[in-house]
């Protein structure tokens, strides 16, 4: 079988999502985030992407 290769997303939380909305804080959790300066490696879905679209101004996205 050949084997598909999908791009990965780093994804490293900038900002505190204290003052935030509930949903914003939710997709930060939902990310995998909880600290600042923690970075996770997730998938490139179109699913991620929306989480990353509602909190951009909270964290930084770059390819891993």
């Amino acid at each position: 079988m050949a084997e598909t290769t999908t791009k990965q997303l780093k994804v490293t939380q900038v900002r505190s999502g204290i003052g935030g909305t509930h949903r914003q804080r939710e997709t930060l959790r939902s990310l995998g985030l909880r600290k600042i300066r923690q970075s996770v490696v997730r998938e490139d879905t179109s699913t991620v992407r929306g989480m990353i679209a509602t909190v951009a101004h909270l964290v930084t996205v770059e390819e891993a």
